[in-house]
């Protein structure tokens, strides 16, 4: 990427989801919707062809998911052995201009693995090694307040009863400037120190600190009260706006 001047043209970024991997979905299910007040809205939507399990949450408008692999061989379990466990996995920032996210990818050299897309909506992932971290996705829908990822009645089942919003990831890095450096450029914006804010949402990266290694090792969430848990292997602020 060095020796490159790409330019940025500003567009509309939202956090919009985040997922996790766990070796037993149904647990961290039932453990969200005991500790955070979620309902689930799907699962398992077009997922079985990657060899994995899901469940999806709305948490205001953004998703929180949870998937597990059914196969051998899936990232998601790569995942939960370099990792030692459950954990974050995924980072969705939805955009409003996906075709010039794509042109400024393709001029830094950053790589993408998958092109996904359904009615309503496509999305990029981003090869984990070009940015660290996490598997960044930069998707796009046809309505911006819709998600199909989520299925077509997911706003059905928001409650908001403990959380209202998931307004933050933490993202553990062994440098955490470089890494929120290529987060920034991926995404086409700015960092501020070791975080990226988005329009909507922020991602900070921050230095190991469970001896994990790199990886989704946190979520804030807005609450009426401060409260602090692991669920998922990850850990869980809730915080008064």
């Amino acid at each position: 990427m060095a020796g490159r001047w790409v330019t940025f043209v500003a567009v509309t970024l939202r956090l919009r989801q985040v997922a996790l991997v766990a070796r037993d979905l149904d647990l961290v299910e039932r453990d969200l919707i005991a500790h955070l007040g979620l309902e689930p809205c799907v699962h398992d939507l077009g997922v079985s062809q990657f060899g994995l399990r899901n469940v999806l949450f709305p948490v205001g408008e953004c998703l929180l998911e949870v998937v597990s692999p059914t196969a051998t061989g899936t990232t998601a379990g790569r995942q939960l052995e370099r990792r030692d466990g459950d954990g974050g996995y995924m980072v969705l920032v939805q955009t409003d201009d996906l075709a010039g996210d794509r042109r400024r990818l393709a001029d830094l050299g950053i790589r993408i693995v998958l092109d996904a897309k359904m009615p309503g909506i496509e999305g990029v992932h981003i090869h984990p090694k070009d940015v660290g971290g996490a598997i960044l996705s930069i998707d796009e829908t046809e309505d911006w307040a819709d998600w199909p990822w989520a299925g077509p009645a997911w706003s059905d089942h928001v409650r908001t009863g403990v959380v209202s919003d998931l307004v933050a990831v933490e993202v553990q890095a062994d440098d955490p400037a470089a890494m929120a450096e290529r987060w920034a450029d991926a995404l086409g914006v700015s960092r501020s120190g070791n975080a990226v804010s988005l329009d909507e949402g922020e991602i900070r990266f921050v230095e190991p600190a469970d001896g994990r290694g790199e990886g989704v090792s946190g979520l804030e969430f807005r609450s009426k009260r401060s409260a602090d848990l692991i669920v998922g292997g990850v850990r869980m602020a809730l915080r008064p706006a």
